[in-house]
Parts: C-alpha cells; sequence; structure tokens
C-alpha cells in the first residue's frame, strides 16, 4: 500500500510540470541512452584494430590490405552508433514528440523508449567489429584472397546490421507515427 501511496505522490508532482517540459525532458533521457548503442562499435572496431595489428605483425608485407580491411569493416561497425546518434539528434534538435497531442505520459514513455531502442545497435557494433577483425586476420595469412575475403566480411556485416535497423525503425515509429497514442 506504501508503494502505491508513493507513485501517487510522485505522479501527482510530476504533473504539476508543463507537458512540454515532462516530453522535452523524457526526450533528454531518450538521447542519452540511445547513445549507449556507442559502446557496442567501440568494443567492435577495438577489435577489428587489434586483428589488423596482429595480421600486421604477423605477416608484414600484407599490411596494406589488412589495414585496408580493418578499417573499411570498422568503418561499417560503425554504423549503429551512427543510428542511435540520429536517434538522440532528432530528439534533442527536431523533437516531433513536442507537438504531437494525446497522453503526456505515453509521449514521455514513447520518448525515452526510443532511446532505450536504440541500445540494440550493441549487438551489430561487435559483430560487425568481430567480422572486420576477422577478415583483417585472414586477408594477413592469405593476402591473395582478400577480394573473397572482403565480399564475405561485407555479407556477413550487412546482415549483422538488421536489428540495429528494427532498432532505427522502432524509434522512428515511436518518433513521428507514434501507433499507441490511437490506441488511447
Amino acid at each position: 500500500m506504501e508503494n502505491t501511496d508513493f507513485i501517487n505522490v510522485f505522479l501527482n508532482w510530476l504533473f504539476t510540470f508543463d507537458s512540454k517540459v515532462l516530453i522535452l525532458a523524457a526526450s533528454a533521457i531518450g538521447a542519452s541512452l540511445a547513445i549507449i548503442a556507442g559502446i557496442g562499435p567501440g568494443i567492435g572496431q577495438g577489435y577489428a584494430a587489434g586483428k589488423g595489428a596482429e595480421a600486421v605483425s604477423t605477416n608484414p608485407k600484407t599490411s596494406k590490405q589488412s589495414t585496408m580491411v580493418m578499417l573499411l569493416g570498422a568503418g561499417i561497425a560503425e554504423t549503429s552508433g551512427i543510428l542511435a546518434l540520429v536517434v538522440a539528434l532528432i530528439m534533442l534538435f527536431g523533437n516531433p514528440l513536442v507537438g504531437q497531442t494525446g497522453s503526456v505520459l505515453v509521449l514521455m514513455a514513447s520518448a525515452i523508449a526510443a532511446g532505450i531502442s536504440m541500445i540494440a545497435g550493441i549487438g551489430p557494433g561487435i559483430g560487425q567489429g568481430y567480422a572486420a577483425g576477422k577478415g583483417a586476420e585472414a586477408v594477413g595469412r592469405r593476402p591473395k584472397l582478400q577480394s573473397t575475403i572482403l565480399k564475405t566480411m561485407l555479407l556477413g556485416q550487412a546482415v549483422a546490421q538488421t536489428t540495429g535497423i528494427y532498432a532505427l525503425i522502432i524509434a522512428l515509429l515511436l518518433m513521428f507515427s507514434n501507433p499507441l497514442l490511437k490506441l488511447l
């Protein structure tokens, strides 16, 4: 019983604020949550760089090829971080939730949920970085197969990005075409 009293007191206090202020505050939280997705690309790119350095140390004659594969793969591994950044920037500078009508609580939750959904970008960032690292490592061992290795790496990275794209779609739906508001 005490918990519900606290929740009621908190919600009553919270809703003393202007609805625009509440939505913007929730958007700030959502934007910061979205950027958590940068963890994945950071880990993935670090792994790719480490494997690229390892490939160069194993076979210095292939340094250009290994480095090129590592850089290309690491750049692709950043895409989920970029998608999360786009969502965060939309919430901070072009927030469509502020102009929408409907339940302030649903709009606030949508702003936070849009950011949380982008956390799914951690997986693609790590997976794509892993593919980049293994690609650089493979080119270091077998430079004559660079073209085939690169194609395989890029295909694998494209498939790995799908969950990051799903997260982006959910975030954009919550911000621009919120189906939850239609259920009220």
